[in-house]
């Protein structure tokens, strides 16, 4: 299997405080992989620094075959990754279609005439109710509506590589499983690769087909799901 994400060694820090030790992590192409562990271990870290947004103290990382280390978070996302943080953080006062606008800017540099395009159609196919309310303020939706909005709006920059932070914190079970179905057909039909931090293990397990489990800020173990079940490692999440 191609591997589209390396990480070597990498270390995080918030000033004095270490929140990542020595993560080597390769994730290869079209996959999908769970990052699980208790709260605090450093799972929002690793998807941070994946994305730039928190600089790497040391260590290498590289995306689809160049040295990303010292890029910034825009350059890595006109590289191809996108990233969904935990929170969603749509903007409120812009509509549903101008919050998806925004995420054409990561096209920039890869082809002229890209962003004048529009949002592309995929969107509203994977999220049909975005289809229905693309007018309506951001900050007036419900939060699975934010969070299918959030998704599209990274999947508008068509990254290679797409990080997800608890997609389905606070979200009804109804459009979590809209969600999933959604996240599916990225992987089938636009061939995405997915990395998704998630505290429920039986959407991880259902999803995902690999595994890993952060502990203080250690990978301490990796698995697929086929092979290992959610019992298997759910004493070391307790979650």
């Amino acid at each position: 299997m191609e591997t589209l994400l390396k990480m070597e060694a990498v270390t995080a820090a918030y000033g004095q405080s270490q929140v990542l030790w020595d993560i080597d992590l390769d994730i290869h192409k079209g996959g999908a992989v769970a990052l699980i562990g208790r709260n605090g271990v450093g799972k929002t870290t690793l998807l941070r620094t994946i994305m730039g947004v928190q600089k790497a103290a040391s260590g290498v990382i590289r995306f689809n075959g160049a040295d990303v280390t010292a890029q910034k978070p825009h350059e890595r996302a006109r590289g191809g990754i996108g990233f969904v943080p935990q929170g969603r953080h749509v903007f409120a006062h812009l509509s549903v279609e101008e919050n998806l606008t925004t995420g054409l800017s990561a096209l920039a540099g890869r082809g002229r005439g890209l962003i004048g395009q529009g949002v592309p159609d995929h969107i509203f196919d994977l999220f049909p109710k975005l289809a229905q309310i693309r007018h309506r303020k951001a900050g007036v939706l419900s939060g699975g509506e934010q969070q299918q909005l959030a998704i599209g709006r990274a999947l508008a920059g068509q990254p290679k590589l797409l990080l997800l932070d608890e997609p389905t914190e606070g979200i009804q079970p109804n459009v979590v499983q809209q969600i999933e179905e959604a996240l599916r057909r990225v992987r089938t039909e636009l061939g995405v690769t997915i990395v998704i931090v998630e505290q429920y293990l039986d959407f991880a397990w259902s999803f995902a087909d690999e595994y890993c489990v952060l502990m203080r800020g250690r990978m301490i173990r990796r698995g697929t799901t086929a092979q290992d079940s959610a019992a298997d490692v759910a004493h070391l999440v307790n979650v």
